[in-house]
């Protein structure tokens, strides 16, 4: 298959060498399926805390292995012919939330992650990156329809709102971290203030500029194509 061409975008939106780019498309199928590994590894990694949410969210409680679905599903469909502007515009925004996210939080807490073997918290940290990396591949064949935007915006500010502001059943639904607990009395976890706050903020920032970097490589490319000859 004909790899989509490399327009010539500003560094921000295009970020990566074109031959990185190059060679993400040559291993193409095989990105789809370690993408698809670590969705099957990041549900079985958040078996603990779906135990203590209310079943009706647990499909907003596993946001990484989420994104990486959704990268794995956009690259696929791609693939096969089969593109939606929609799945590339979830894939996209979830990979540069998430992949920024984690690495954020675990240099926040690094304290509270003492417990962890230092090699799995190597790999959350280098693999969640990575997500942010292959994100960049994704505007190569997508133009990021307004409407998809629209779709992954919608989206990713409803995880934020359940996950930290509006739980609608329970507590929170965010990631559990170090500073959290279990309450005996509900069940539920608790959720500390201040580690609340700056997991909430680093999110919703996140969210806003997954959006942003959508929106502006498409302007950037009508913009580029309008002024080819």
């Amino acid at each position: 298959m004909a790899w989509p061409d490399r327009e010539s975008l500003p560094w921000y939106v295009a970020p990566l060498p074109e031959r990185v780019e190059d060679l993400a498309y040559r291993l193409l199928p095989l990105i789809v399926l370690v993408n698809l590994v670590g969705t099957a590894f990041g549900f079985y990694y958040y078996i603990p805390q779906l135990g203590h949410e209310p079943l009706a969210f647990w499909p907003l409680v596993p946001d990484s292995p989420t994104a990486t679905f959704f990268i794995a599903m956009s690259l696929l469909c791609w693939y096969v012919g089969r593109q939606r502007q929609w799945l590339d515009a979830l894939a996209f925004m979830g990979c540069i939330k998430l992949g920024f996210w984690t690495p954020f939080t675990l240099l926040l807490f690094k304290d509270g992650f003492a417990g962890l073997h230092p090699l799995m918290y190597n790999f959350l940290f280098w693999s969640h990156l990575a997500m942010t990396v292959e994100a960049f591949v994704v505007y190569r064949y997508s133009d990021f329809r307004v409407s998809a935007v629209a779709v992954a915006v919608a989206y990713y500010l409803l995880n934020d709102v359940v996950d930290y502001f509006v739980p609608l059943a329970g507590t929170p639904h965010h990631t559990v971290l170090p500073p959290q607990a279990v309450d005996a009395a509900t069940g539920f976890y608790t959720h500390p203030t201040t580690p609340h706050l700056q997991m909430a903020a680093g999110a919703v920032v996140l969210t806003v500029l997954g959006a942003f970097l959508a929106l502006a490589t498409r302007a950037e490319k009508l913009e580029a194509r309008a002024e080819s000859p």
